[in-house]
């Protein structure tokens, strides 16, 4: 994981230039987390991007990037069916991260999660479908997530 950080400024005159390099970097990159501050001083938004090249998070031969809009669960309201793998994957969620020494959310947040289960994704090019699942998280993550999906 890399760290890169942006400055974007206040004043009108430097917003199309700011956000033309934000929109650069991000096509590039997968961004893992983010954080900000405002500084007040100098009036402008530090923005901290932890991320991986896109490039070289996963071979060329597995998982394609899909380009078309993402799902993503608009109603948290849940079947018990879905309820149910939403469960197990929560419980799988907290292993992994407690397994890998890392916050719940960086393996996968609460609602990609209830995406998952709603979508219920059959292989993991359809993973891709899904709002917050990239290249990354489908190669470290993507069969465990499938086997949970046919087991439960």
């Amino acid at each position: 994981m890399k760290i890169k950080v942006l400055k974007i400024r206040i004043a009108d005159e430097f917003l199309h230039e700011d956000q033309k390099v934000i929109d650069q970097f991000l096509e590039n990159h997968e961004i893992i987390k983010t954080e900000t501050a405002f500084v007040h001083d100098e009036q402008f938004w530090s923005v901290v991007l932890y991320f991986n090249d896109i490039e070289s998070s996963i071979s060329k031969t597995s998982v394609k990037d899909s380009k078309a809009a993402k799902y993503s669960a608009e109603d948290e309201s849940l079947t018990n069916d879905e309820a149910a793998i939403l469960e197990a994957l929560k419980l799988w969620r907290s292993e992994k991260a407690k397994e890998q020494n890392l916050p719940t959310y960086f393996i996968a947040t609460n609602k990609e999660l209830i995406s998952v289960a709603k979508f219920k994704p059959a292989k993991k090019q359809e993973l891709l479908e899904i709002k917050g699942f990239g290249k990354h998280k489908i190669e470290n993550y993507g069969e465990e997530i499938l086997e949970i999906l046919e087991n439960v």
